[in-house]
């Protein structure tokens, strides 16, 4: 299946800024201000530049792949569909949770990182995990459900709002890193500048696999202009809008995570309090650049949250469409919004924020457990792009197809690794209450609710990394 690329579809549509400016916005949200000192904790800057190069080399491969595939299967709906397409309800199943459960737990890690943002102002907020943190987040998390639960969509011009709230204080920020910029700290030491702590010491293979979890997480969401192409005024639009916006979310991300190394030391930057980009603004210029910073953190977070309550609801109902979920989750009330799903996943939000009370890392958790659900559904779209060019190989271009769907699928396998399994073995405990709901789905709409051996196999191998990840929890082995 072809379609004309250049087509107009819809002349009343979305146009190439603005599906670039879509790609780039829900990909920024909390991620970039805090992202200074978690690399700094992973790596040096040599290390960390060859990890942006590993990185960015694969989120590239997953837009191409993205963009192939609206461009190919125009008639699949919601990201989740290419596993289903190519593997089978159960693919599609396994895909579409990951992607709901990484929606929901972005909102914890939004969360977590606005209500630090607040602290600037109002100290007691400043930990973004304590109790009255966690109270007011709740707070936003449901008011912010009640309005989806109204239908209200993010217009226009509000996205426009939102956007130049996140790009000014960074630009301000990267300007001002550069005209502070000492050549001398950011060489001293290049591959390693400190020992000891946060592993400094480690090799510089280690230290690039330290970086993994922390850049990936940055790039969730660089998938949105492609899932809008339905709505561009040219198919190609979506494809061309994914390729610019990943080079300037590149450009923005290495600037304003390497560019500090040059101001501070990076044992400074280690222990900086987070969000750090407000507090090392703070130290370029005074308490105007951390005012600055905090005030556009917490607009961009709020903008981010708003879509990112969207998505989760939407996503469930999707699969309750395709029969991979109950009915009851695609249910909508008569303002078109899906009411069950938003209360579920935001019952799972207000659950999880509570538990972050016990956890000095409850951001870096947060983001990580996103991450590394996100990853498995990415890697069926890599998979998904694999099936399809090589079945198609005599089309012209399909082979180009087939080698960036193996290099997109090489880069999340080994991202799923290097990003840290034990992640993803936390991940699985999610699974197995959602087995049960599509079990209920199949039987409801085949009138069969048992899996073939296959699935049942794979099933058993899910359960049995939740059964892990629960020991080596309990053990000490993991942490959070």
């Amino acid at each position: 299946m072809t379609t004309q690329t250049n087509q107009i579809t819809n002349p009343k549509g979305i146009g190439l800024t603005s599906l670039t400016a879509m790609a780039v916005t829900t990909s920024i949200g909390a991620g970039v201000f805090a992202l200074t000192s978690d690399l700094a904790k992973a790596a040096s800057p040599g290390p960390a530049l060859i990890a942006w190069g590993i990185v960015g080399l694969g989120i590239l491969m997953l837009a191409l792949s993205l963009n192939n595939l609206v461009l190919k299967r125009p008639d699949l709906e919601g990201i989740f569909a290419y596993a289903e397409a190519g593997f089978g309800q159960y693919a599609g199943f396994i895909s579409g949770w990951g992607y709901w459960l990484s929606s929901w737990m972005g909102n914890v890690a939004f969360a977590t990182v606005m209500m630090s943002a607040v602290g600037y102002f109002i100290p007691i907020f400043k930990a973004g995990n304590n109790v009255p943190s966690i109270m007011v987040a709740s707070v936003i998390a449901w008011s912010l459900t009640a309005i989806v639960n109204r239908g209200v969509e993010s217009a226009a011009i509000l996205n426009a709002v939102i956007t130049v709230c996140k790009l000014i204080p960074l630009f301000t920020f990267i300007v001002f890193a550069i005209i502070l910029f000492k050549d001398h700290l950011f060489t001293a030491d290049f591959w390693n500048n400190m020992t000891g702590n946060f592993n400094g010491g480690a090799t510089v293979g280690s230290q690039i696999k330290n970086c993994m979890m922390v850049m990936m997480w940055v790039f969730v969401g660089i998938e949105g202009a492609s899932m809008m192409s339905s709505r561009a005024k040219k198919k190609s639009d979506a494809g061309k809008a994914t390729i610019l916006g990943l080079a300037c979310l590149l450009t923005i991300y290495v600037l304003a995570s390497l560019l500090p190394y040059g101001y501070m030391s990076r044992s400074e930057l280690t222990t900086i309090n987070q969000p750090a980009m407000v507090y090392i603004f703070k130290d370029m210029v005074g308490t105007w650049g951390g005012a600055l910073i905090s005030l556009g953190l917490v607009i961009s977070t709020l903008g981010s949250w708003l879509s990112w309550t969207m998505l989760p609801a939407e996503t469930v109902s999707l699969m309750a469409k395709r029969n991979l979920l109950p009915a009851i989750f695609g249910r909508k009330n008569k303002h078109g919004a899906p009411t069950f799903s938003l209360i579920v996943s935001g019952l799972l939000i207000q659950g999880f924020l509570c538990t972050l009370i016990f956890t000095d890392r409850a951001y870096n958790f947060a983001y990580s457990l996103c991450t590394a659900a996100i990853v498995v559904c990415y890697l069926f779209v890599a998979a998904y792009q694999i099936k399809y060019s090589f079945q198609h190989i005599h089309v012209k271009g399909n082979r180009i197809q087939l080698l960036i769907g193996i290099l997109a699928f090489a880069f999340e396998s080994i991202g799923i690794y290097m990003a840290g399994l034990q992640y993803l073995l936390l991940c699985s405990i999610a699974y197995i209450p959602g087995f049960f709901l599509f079990m209920h789905a199949r039987k409801d709409a085949a009138g069969s609710k048992w899996f073939n051996k296959v699935e049942s196999l794979l099933t058993v191998a899910v359960i049995s990394s939740a059964i892990l990840g629960i020991v080596l929890f309990s053990m000490g082995r993991i942490s959070i």
